[in-house]
């Protein structure tokens, strides 16, 4: 069974850089596309980012277009989230999450294995 582990969340102040990483502890397929979402108490998740299996194709929310940078390496089975010039309201937990859905898409429902997630605060 695969398990998506994520890691490098933390305390940090506003306008420093922070780089998260998933690591799935069995093969996720190399042709999944792969996410970032970010969950604040009481609300649904929200997308931050996503890459396709080849990295040829990348997508980010708005609010951190610009900031965030999403990357992966299939042959480390680890996806990436380098996050700069956080804001207090970047202060969430963060989940990374695997689609063979293959549509590039921004929706929690089309991800189907999920890592527990990794605190994020920002302090300002």
């Amino acid at each position: 069974q695969v398990q998506l582990v994520e890691s490098g969340g933390g305390l940090v102040q506003a306008g420093d850089s922070l780089r998260l990483s998933c690591t799935a502890s069995g093969r996720v397929a190399s042709w999944y596309d792969m996410g970032w979402f970010r969950r604040t108490p009481g609300k649904e998740h929200e997308f931050v980012a996503m890459i396709n299996w080849s990295s040829s194709r990348s997508l980010y929310a708005d609010s951190v277009q610009g900031r965030f940078t999403i990357s992966r390496d299939n042959a480390k089975n680890t996806l990436y989230l380098q996050m700069n010039d956080l804001k207090p309201e970047d202060t969430a937990d963060y989940f990374c999450a695997a689609s063979s859905y293959g549509g590039d898409s921004r929706r929690s429902q089309d991800y189907s294995i999920w890592g527990q997630g990794t605190q994020v605060i920002v302090s300002s």
